[in-house]
């Protein structure tokens, strides 16, 4: 069985922040109730993971010699 590969269109922190932005739209659009919490919560994790790539791919990060 052979995987299959994927070539992405857009960096992974674009595509990350997009959608976060998508899933914060999507929360204003519902009532106040579970769903809505977890569409929130499931944006800002989508913002943490943005943050943590651009930190991890920073040129600041360097591995030791």
């Amino acid at each position: 069985m052979q995987r299959r590969h994927f070539k992405q269109s857009a960096p992974l922190d674009q595509r990350l922040t997009l959608e976060a932005e998508r899933l914060r739209k999507e929360a204003q659009g519902t009532p106040p109730g579970v769903i809505r919490d977890k569409l929130i919560r499931q944006a800002r994790q989508a913002e943490t993971a943005s943050h943590m790539h651009e930190w991890l791919t920073s040129p600041g990060l360097q591995a030791p010699l």
